[in-house]
């Protein structure tokens, strides 16, 4: 009998690829290190000073009502 193993890449391995290289790309650590400086405070704020941390409301339509009324103030 001939056994043989038989190792298979995931289907989306091509795309983990790229994005591993490109994690190491010194201009894309450029542009993550501004996106702390940018979006995620926004977002931090929104946690802390705009009590998204938490909420009675279920659901993606009530959040997202939730959310733009939270920004648009």
């Amino acid at each position: 009998m001939n056994h043989q193993k038989m190792i298979q890449r995931h289907i989306r391995q091509d795309y983990l690829d790229v994005a591993e290289e490109l994690r190491h790309n010194h201009k894309i650590k450029e542009i993550e290190g501004k996106r702390k400086e940018t979006i995620e405070r926004v977002f931090a704020d929104a946690k802390e000073k705009q009590g998204l941390r938490w909420t009675t409301l279920r659901g993606l339509k009530k959040m997202s009502i939730q959310a733009m009324l939270t920004f648009a103030a």
